[in-house]
């Protein structure tokens, strides 16, 4: 074997040993990005914007998959968990559906009507009222003159809540006064009381939430259903 033949095999084998290498390198990064990323799972993406209390079905939502260590505990793969579901707050087309984002279909009785309103999360829920339990609703009016007494009126006495959604920031125009943040409560009311809170929330200064404890079925007298001021003295 001469010298360029010599040169010729060495140089297949540098070429092999690189070529070797170099796969050995992308085994390499391939096995460190399985480490990061994981196997996948299926999970469910919304298709299209759906709006607050609707009822959920299994059309309205995608398979993709996604790695398992990037989901959180709250992912749901399995589209079963949405019978007799409707949605807590407006789901975002391209949202991971979650088991947060939704709740069971209210149970009305006969009767009954379901009513949502929004209530300022400062002060009318404070963490405390979920669904089933009882409120006092009331609503803050503004004297029909100006020497007229603003009053306080308990509107709805042990009004059930079926259900409390999601904290959500209000819109707010200009200097409009209003509360920053508010959560939307929805009832289980007869007609009358549902009139009454839509007339509250279109007409009142403030509604506010009081919560009855549990076991107690009675409602105020008809003297402590409204306040006013001028009433203390």
């Amino acid at each position: 074997m001469n010298s360029r033949q010599r040169r010729g095999v060495i140089l297949l084998l540098l070429s092999a040993l690189c070529a070797l290498a170099a796969f050995a390198g992308v085994l390499v990064v391939i096995g460190d990005v399985n480490s990061k990323v994981g196997t996948e799972v299926v999970a469910y993406r919304v298709k299209g914007d759906i709006a607050p209390y609707s009822a959920l079905s299994a059309g309205q939502f995608e398979e993709v998959k996604v790695p398992k260590r990037w989901l959180s505990d709250t992912a749901v793969s399995d589209l079963g968990a949405l019978q007799g579901k409707i949605a807590l707050t407006t789901l975002k087309k391209g949202s991971l559906l979650q088991s947060d984002m939704f709740v069971d279909k209210p149970q009305l009785q006969p009767g009954e009507q379901e009513i949502a309103i929004m209530i300022d999360a400062a002060t009318g829920v404070a963490g405390k009222i979920t669904s089933g339990a009882k409120v006092n609703i009331i609503a803050t009016f503004k004297g029909a003159k100006e020497t007229d007494p603003s009053r306080s009126v308990i509107i709805v006495a042990n009004a059930r809540v079926l259900g409390v959604g999601k904290l959500t920031a209000l819109d707010k125009d200009g200097d409009k006064k209003g509360p920053a943040e508010a959560v939307p409560i929805t009832f289980a009311l007869n007609t009358k009381d549902t009139q009454r809170v839509a007339y509250a929330e279109s007409f009142a200064e403030h509604v506010r939430l009081a919560l009855v404890a549990p076991g107690t079925d009675s409602a105020p007298s008809p003297t402590d259903r409204t306040y006013t001021l001028d009433g203390d003295k």
